[in-house]
């Protein structure tokens, strides 16, 4: 155990951890195009949704099962000295993927898109487990399945909550729930079972959705929504209290909001 001192505390990096949400088609994965200085910018792509971002030069890598989100949840997380020697995201699991990944670490913000799909390769993974099936009858547990899951999600999400210099940025849909006669209910973060959707806001820093607005002038305007209540409905969390309730779509400029930076001037068009 370790105190650390004030002026250690404030000298450390920092980073912060947002969930960016919004229906399809709202332009959430074109936010990497408004990111400062790309080089040390890793996309993970969970969906294959690139196409609004391929003449973007970034780094990427392709997350098309279980293990590689596992692999490099525990490269840019760390090993986590509370899980058993041998177990997943312990010691020996972040050296076992450290060859594989070593270059990781030049990068100071990752965006994860989307954790929608990647939710669907935890639970891919989990229905395959024999926690999955009943002990009598060998049948398909469902409940099983779905537990297996929100737990394989939330301690993958955890790796990412305490990698404390980085910039996390996950996208995720957000979708609008309406009852039989088609009036609204709620809006959810659109993802495999409803423990992670509702736990995921104690994880990360920011909630922000991205949505076309009416402002008042009557113009679908795309913007942020940083805060709730607010005159959409929409969920929105401000740990950092420096963003307004309302913000302009550019992720970049937000990052330097929250951590009191000048914002990088988007390049010329």
């Amino acid at each position: 155990m370790k105190i650390i001192g004030a002026d250690e505390r404030l000298a450390q990096p920092r980073g912060v951890k947002i969930l960016v949400a919004g229906p399809t088609g709202v332009g959430k994965t074109s936010l990497l195009r408004t990111l400062p200085d790309l080089s040390r910018v890793l996309f993970v792509d969970g969906e294959a949704g690139d196409l609004s971002v391929q003449d973007v030069a970034v780094d990427t890598i392709h997350i098309e099962d279980w293990k590689t989100a596992r692999d490099i949840a525990v490269r840019i997380g760390g090993p986590n000295p509370s899980f058993a020697p041998t177990s997943c995201y312990s010691e020996a699991h972040y050296k076992a993927v450290g060859g594989a990944l070593e270059n990781l670490d030049r990068y100071n913000t990752i965006f994860v898109d989307s954790i929608t799909a990647i939710s669907r390769l935890s639970f891919r993974h989990a229905e395959q487990q024999p926690e999955a099936r009943s002990e009598r009858t060998g049948a398909k547990d469902l409940l099983g399945t779905y537990g297996l899951h929100a737990r394989e999600m939330l301690m993958w999400l955890h790796q990412f909550q305490h990698v404390r210099e980085k910039n996390v940025v996950f996208i995720v849909i957000l979708e609008k729930v309406v009852d039989d006669f088609n009036r609204f209910v709620e809006h959810r973060f659109q993802m495999e079972g409803a423990k992670v959707p509702r736990e995921i806001g104690a994880i990360v820093d920011e909630i922000i959705v991205m949505d076309f607005l009416d402002l008042g002038d009557h113009k679908p305007t795309r913007s942020f929504v940083c805060k709730s209540p607010n005159p959409w409905s929409l969920p929105g969390k401000d740990r950092s209290g420096k963003l307004g309730p309302v913000e302009l779509p550019d992720l970049g400029r937000l990052l330097a909001k929250i951590l009191n930076r000048e914002p990088v001037p988007p390049p010329e068009q």
